[in-house]
């Protein structure tokens, strides 16, 4: 498909990306596609972001696969769901481009690359009393992908987070996930686990790693494969350092020296530069302006990558870009407990999964339950962060008992037949014979919790929790597990001892706050005006959703669109004006 205009004699390439993850490889592919000549530069030694540790899901109103199912919802009703749930942070123009544009960015990349994707037709949006709300089709994620496609370029991909996995092997949600947790108590779990773990080692001895990409690795490992194919460069190790900015257009950027002794480099882009380098979830100065509960920047632990440390903020402002600093949340919140690793550092582990199952309840730091433990992880953060005393840190301790933590495991603990012992011996896992003991071991108020877990356990008999409403809307309910066979399928006692807790603190999958941006992905500076030759993807775009978080997949789901919109603004290619 032809570009805009001819190229200019000194530009080493069309398009440059900044930054790896979902948002800059879809610029990449979309604009590879479109004929432009694409470098993707990444600063750290692997390409891939936050992405490749991500569940990999999107959020897409009104995708072709829920529609090729028989879902069909009225253009209007995702529109009336973001309106309702935005208030005031409801931007008109860049909702109604994403609502467009999404389906339009699923169907391109099924038709030209080697992305392709699974429903979530199941899956309900976080908030079901929004009237405009669904119980499914407004989800898609990356289907499993063969890393073998990559050839060696695998090398360079970032693992998935070694947390999240059992041995290094990735775990599909949904199915695969249900397998493995129902894998000592059904014959067939069983065989498909077995399958997959003898796969996985015999891709290990084979490759060195395994070669069956899932959840977010999947869609990384897929876009790479179709940007290398499509002749995309992906450079790793080339951090940049400033833009480049000539007649007030962006025209290119200038890395970092290479080596001792060696100046910097300039590369020179036709169409512009897009950032997208994640936002800024470990860059401790922008923590401390725009999170309220971490005012030194120390007090969020985040689960993005490490190399999230806001270069794409940064370079837009020295090109008159603004940073969005008045959101009502500048982070995409999730509690997420520190893992002690052998070399002395700490994981992230975010908790999103196993707050909902029946049998876990969360207390805060005296010993009371403040929250619907089945709610969205934000949600559950939100509601950390406003019982919190000024002053005071803000933690909470997620508690079971035995039964609930060898059949789900309880966040870096995996269930059974993996050990509890190194878990405990490491302190991030707390075992009491009895609550009270508990209690101690986690410096809460003895009496308080043992009133607390016997309140909770007389609910979980009912079915009914009056403090909360756990379990009462569609999201809790998909969350928990119905197979249990309890009155609430997130509900059930806390009873058979020993009993385990793990602590949970502030922390993030990632940033809001961004730079202003228009429905082309530009750029915006101070006046409102685009900025010349610079997009923006990703979480170094201000949220789409304004600072509130209304449903998985909102982050990747922009991410993905506004690549595919900056692409084709860069390329001077209309966008397609039928109707998805």
């Amino acid at each position: 498909m032809p570009i805009a205009a001819d190229p200019s004699p000194d530009s080493d390439v069309d398009l440059l990306v900044v930054g790896s993850g979902a948002g800059g490889l879809s610029a990449a592919v979309t604009a590879a596609q479109l004929g432009l000549k694409v470098l993707v530069l990444e600063k750290e030694a692997q390409y891939g972001g936050t992405t490749a540790w991500s569940g990999g899901w999107m959020w897409i109103p009104r995708n072709p696969l829920a529609r090729a199912a028989g879902i069909e919802e009225e253009a209007g009703r995702p529109e009336a769901y973001l309106r309702h749930e935005l208030g005031a942070r409801f931007e008109a123009d860049r909702v109604a481009a994403y609502l467009r544009e999404g389906p339009r960015m699923v169907e391109f990349f099924r038709q030209h690359s080697a992305l392709q994707f699974i429903d979530g037709n199941g899956i309900p949006d976080f908030h079901g009393r929004n009237p405009a709300a669904v119980t499914g089709g407004r989800s898609v994620c990356a289907a499993p992908f063969d890393g073998r496609r990559l050839g060696r370029r695998i090398e360079q991909l970032k693992p998935p987070l070694a947390e999240t996995t059992l041995w290094g092997m990735g775990i599909a949600s949904g199915a695969e996930l249900r397998h493995f947790l129902n894998a000592l108590r059904s014959p067939r779990s069983f065989a498909y686990v077995a399958g997959r773990v003898l796969r996985y080692w015999r891709d290990c001895l084979r490759h060195g790693r395994g070669m069956r990409l899932v959840n977010g690795h999947a869609l990384v490992g897929a876009l790479a494969a179709s940007a290398f194919e499509a002749g995309v460069e992906v450079r790793v190790k080339a951090p940049v350092r400033r833009l480049l900015i000539e007649n007030g257009r962006v025209a290119g950027v200038q890395l970092g020296a290479a080596g001792a002794g060696d100046g910097p480099v300039t590369l020179r882009s036709r169409c512009g530069v897009v950032l997208a380098c994640g936002g800024f979830p470990h860059d401790e100065a922008r923590k401390r302006e725009l999170l309220p509960h971490a005012p030194t920047g120390r007090e969020h632990w985040s689960a993005a990558s490490r190399g999230n440390t806001g270069d794409g903020l940064r370079l837009g402002e020295q090109a008159a870009g603004v940073v969005v600093r008045d959101l009502p949340s500048a982070a995409a919140l999730a509690p997420v407990s520190l893992v002690p690793r052998a070399d002395g550092s700490l994981a992230h582990f975010p908790h999103l999964i196993e707050r909902a199952k029946p049998g876990l309840i969360a207390v805060d730091r005296r010993g009371q339950r403040f929250v619907n433990e089945a709610d969205s992880y934000h949600d559950f953060m939100g509601a950390l962060l406003a019982t919190t005393a000024p002053g005071e840190p803000a933690e909470a301790w997620l508690l079971c008992d035995h039964d609930f933590i060898r059949h789900y495991g309880l966040g870096a603990v995996k269930p059974a037949p993996m050990p509890l012992g190194p878990w405990l011996r490491k302190g991030y896992l707390k075992r009491g014979q009895t609550l009270a003991a508990l209690a101690q071991s986690c410096g809460l108020p003895v009496e308080t919790l043992q009133t607390t877990v016997q309140r909770y356990n007389a609910a979980a008999q009912t079915g009914r929790d009056a403090d909360f409403g756990k379990g009462e809307t569609p999201y809790n309910r998909v969350q928990g597990d119905a197979a249990v066979g309890t009155a609430n399928p997130c509900m059930a006692p806390l009873v058979r001892a020993p009993f385990y807790a793990v602590k949970v603190q502030p922390g993030s999958l990632g940033t809001f706050a961004g730079l202003r941006a228009n429905a082309q992905a530009q750029v915006l500076d101070g006046e409102g005006r685009p900025v010349p030759g610079l997009y923006v993807a990703g979480n170094d775009m201000n949220s789409l959703m304004g600072g509130h978080y209304p449903s998985g997949g909102i982050t990747l789901g922009p991410a993905m669109t506004f690549g595919f919109i900056a692409a084709h603004h860069a390329a001077g290619v209309p966008l397609s004006d039928r109707t998805t």
